[in-house]
């Protein structure tokens, strides 16, 4: 049997066995229910993700709620390509920008409430499947939002409604209550290197 030929032969085999253990793990895993997903970390991508689980969802026939906190104060790509969809999807934005712009934390405590107010609609509404809460773990962390009556809020929705979260810095509590949590993590960033943020890129 020539290397190549050996090679090949032990490929298969660790596949095979690979293939076992998976068919096992899957014939295992026989729950389903809404989860909480949680998108966190310093790196790039978190809301990305969040709004490709979006378009996953409409493919597969699911409404979808979204509020998105802190950003705002500009339209973005994604929230410009999904409102052609008003049927499928409800679209909150606070409408207030980044607190660097805003400068005001009683009228961002303001906005983050009504904001929540709409959040909360969505939760609980069982004919939405999928619920986005882009940029919330910010709005938690500057204390716009009591995390208890966030977490007891999502922890109410209907059983089989998914929930994602994302931001920078999740607090331990969320991370606790999610059933999948990714940290994003910043290996190297455009903007550090004086490269201003771009559509499609970053908005």
């Amino acid at each position: 049997m020539t290397e190549s030929a050996e090679r090949d032969a032990r490929h298969r085999a660790r596949m095979q066995r690979k293939k076992a253990v998976v068919d096992e793990k899957i014939a295992a895993a026989q729950d389903e229910y809404g989860l909480l997903l949680v998108h966190t970390g310093n790196g790039k991508g978190k809301s990305s993700s969040a709004f490709g689980m979006v378009a996953r969802a409409l493919g597969h026939g699911i409404k979808v709620g979204v509020v998105q906190f802190i950003k705002g104060a500009a339209s973005t790509g994604e929230e410009n390509f999904f409102r052609r969809f008003p049927e499928d999807v409800r679209y909150h934005v606070m409408g207030e920008g980044f607190t660097w712009e805003t400068q005001d934390r009683q009228r961002d405590i303001a906005k983050a409430g009504e904001a929540w107010a709409v959040a909360v609609e969505l939760l609980s509404d069982p004919q939405i499947g999928l619920v986005v809460l882009d940029e919330l773990n910010i709005a938690l962390k500057y204390g716009y939002l009591e995390l208890d009556t966030v977490l007891a809020d999502i922890e109410s929705r209907p059983l089989l409604q998914h929930v994602v979260v994302t931001g920078r810095g999740a607090p331990p509590a969320l991370i606790e209550a999610a059933d999948t949590v990714t940290e994003m993590s910043l290996v190297k960033h455009a903007f550090k290197s004086g490269v201003k943020a771009q559509k499609g890129i970053e908005f």
